[in-house]
């Protein structure tokens, strides 16, 4: 129930922040006196501007400390309330989530997509957690809490070990979204890693950069599949920062081309680059 509530008010609190704040901005040019009622933006002593994030880390932080609090002999609807601030105030410091990334003001800018981008994380794991989908859950299975032997706790902790090795794997390869979801279904690591890099990922520089036809083929699907993902992703973006329309072809292939480069070579250690040109 408390994550059930928390994950209402975050997505409430995402979208009614998004509309006042697309509302201040489509009237900022008005000389018209504001109404009590009107929304506009929270400014302290000598036009200093604060930006909701400061709210939001504020009852981020009273929602820690009360759950911390409520730890010992809290019951249901106290966590519930509790949750429900939290939810409130992590929408407002993830809706500026790219404000903090770069700190400075690009709430309208490319660079603010990064705040849409961490909202969708954040509900999608509230979402697989509210579904029953724990990260890490073979710890729950019926070996651990019964067998308490060594052999059995040996062999559950060697299976943690392989499942976060696979779920870096995957981070390294550059699916993000892959190793996220996976650490609630752990198959989803064995596909990843297994799978082709992406072309810009750590893995791809690595491994790739002196394969080209490897890295042709990571570019080339990249391409192929990315391209549904970026539409959904642009058109969704822009109905989330007031302007729904579908994105044209120019628009995907630019951001396509942003997105979809071949990762760097390493840099490689003179001696040895000496030696291999003597030998």
């Amino acid at each position: 129930m408390p994550l059930v509530f928390c994950l209402v008010a975050f997505i409430l609190t995402f979208f009614v922040t998004r509309t006042i704040v697309r509302y201040i901005r489509s009237h900022a040019d008005s000389d018209k006196p504001r109404k009590w009622w009107q929304p506009r933006n929270i400014s302290a002593g000598g036009g200093l501007h604060i930006h909701h994030v400061v709210i939001g880390v504020i009852l981020v932080l009273v929602s820690g400390v009360s759950m911390v609090t409520l730890a010992v002999n809290g019951g249901v609807p106290e966590f519930t309330v509790a949750a429900t601030i939290f939810g409130v105030g992590a929408a407002l410091v993830l809706d500026e989530f790219a404000l903090i990334l770069h700190l400075q003001d690009v709430y309208w800018a490319e660079d603010g997509r990064t705040s849409v981008d961490a909202v969708f994380a954040a509900i999608a794991v509230a979402g697989l957690l509210i579904l029953g989908f724990n990260p890490l859950s073979f710890f729950e299975i019926g070996i651990w809490r019964q067998d308490h032997s060594f052999a059995a706790r040996a062999s559950v902790v060697a299976l943690a070990v392989v499942t976060l090795a696979l779920a870096v794997i995957v981070l390294l390869k550059g699916k993000v979204w892959t190793g996220l979801i996976g650490m609630f279904i752990t198959p989803l690591l064995l596909v990843g890693a297994f799978r082709l890099s992406r072309p810009h990922a750590p893995w791809a520089r690595w491994r790739y950069t002196d394969k080209p036809h490897k890295m042709h083929r990571a570019l080339v699907r990249e391409r192929v599949l990315r391209r549904p993902v970026v539409q959904a992703k642009l058109w969704l973006q822009h109905v989330v920062a007031g302007e729904p329309r579908f994105p044209d072809d120019a628009e995907v292939n630019e951001q396509l081309d942003r997105e979809i480069h071949a990762a760097p070579a390493p840099p490689t250690d003179p001696v040895a680059a000496a030696q291999k040109a003597n030998a």
